[in-house]
């Protein structure tokens, strides 16, 4: 069974790839979700601040190499965790 790091080194190459797109926010590996309950899948989540915003030619594909891909409406931030 590929763990999320095995999936994550695959798929690296996408990442660039997705976070062009108009509207997305973030990708990452995790559990698929479907109307809020996690299923045990494993999949690329793509996060869009509202899935409205992406257009038809730049539409999310269902799936990533052989992973399905998750789109979450959700603006993802980064925080510095070390005290500066």
């Amino acid at each position: 069974m590929k763990t999320r790091v095995d999936i994550r080194n695959e798929n690296h190459f996408q990442d660039e790839t997705l976070l062009k797109r108009p509207g997305v926010t973030g990708v990452d590996v995790g559990y698929n979700m479907n109307k809020g309950k996690k299923i045990d899948e494993l999949c690329v989540r793509v996060y869009v601040k509202k899935k409205s915003d992406v257009n038809e030619k730049e539409t999310i594909q269902r799936q990533v190499k052989d992973m399905t891909t998750d789109v979450i409406e959700k603006t993802l931030v980064l925080m510095n965790k070390f005290p500066t």
